[in-house]
């Protein structure tokens, strides 16, 4: 028999898609994000057959089901606790230290989110001509010219910078200055990284280094929503910037609206992810 034909697809030197003409007339379709969400890949027979989904095996769609469970969930929880603490702030009484204790809670669930995400990259069934293979279980790994590892890795890095800049919002009696070195830095940062994590999660979608609209994928769906969360919260942060002439924010109100709003949206893509499961 001879080898499979091989066409390889992606973004700039990331390969997100792979199609696999065997000699027989089957055609096999790895694509990154269905191999790692679904645990599949698709197979067409010889002639007008419809393509039908080859499965991975047991371990890995149980594996897969458990870290997509509980990396859903974390970014529900932790959006609507932004989604709280943001109402506090906007509606509430405003105390500061509510506040940066509710946002300190959401902020550990999207650590967690963030971290077990790149769990389901690291521990995704790898595929070697067609076939999913389960790898043994890793706690991490180093694969830069995975754009599914990278996208992954820059969201949990986002997390950890807002982790840091949830830590400061705790000091009392800063300058402005340092309110703005510790707190609002920290917070871009953060914003920064979050879009560049979707900008690469729509690269795997999409196949290219530009954004694409597939309104009939659910993963294509979680991307944007989580993108559209993202720039709110980048929105809510340039306005939370402190004036050092008069000590007071840029915008509070935009500020507060753009992170509940923010925060509502990856609500909503955590209970989307939920439903991409294997």
């Amino acid at each position: 028999m001879g080898q499979p034909e091989q066409r390889a697809e992606g973004a700039g030197p990331f390969v997100t898609r792979q199609t696999w003409h065997r000699p027989g007339g089957e055609t096999v379709v790895w694509e990154s994000r269905t191999a790692r969400r679904r645990g599949t890949v698709a197979v067409r027979p010889p002639g007008a057959a419809p393509s039908r989904q080859a499965p991975a095996d047991s371990v890995s769609v149980g594996r897969l089901r458990r870290l997509n469970a509980v990396a859903a969930t974390a970014f529900v929880v932790g959006g609507a606790l932004f989604a709280v603490g943001a109402g506090i702030a906007q509606f509430g009484s405003g105390d500061a230290l509510r506040c940066a204790s509710v946002y300190f809670a959401g902020g550990l669930f999207f650590n967690t989110g963030g971290y077990v995400s790149l769990l389901q990259v690291i521990n995704a069934p790898v595929h070697t001509e067609g076939r999913l293979v389960t790898p043994r279980w890793r706690w991490w790994t180093y694969e830069p010219m995975r754009v599914d590892w990278l996208s992954a890795f820059v969201l949990f890095a986002g997390t950890l910078v807002f982790a840091v800049n949830l830590l400061d919002s705790f000091l009392r009696g800063l300058s402005v200055q340092q309110i703005n070195r510790l707190i609002w830095v920290p917070d871009v940062i953060g914003c920064v990284l979050f879009l560049v994590s979707g900008h690469l999660g729509f690269a795997e979608i999409c196949h290219r280094g530009r954004p694409c609209a597939r309104p009939r994928s659910l993963g294509w769906w979680i991307v944007a929503v989580n993108q559209l969360g993202s720039v709110l919260f980048m929105v809510s942060a340039l306005t939370a910037f402190t004036r050092p002439a008069t000590g007071s924010l840029v915008n509070a109100d935009i500020a507060n609206w753009g992170t509940l709003t923010g925060a509502l949206c990856f609500s909503v893509a955590g209970v989307l992810q939920l439903r991409e499961r294997p």
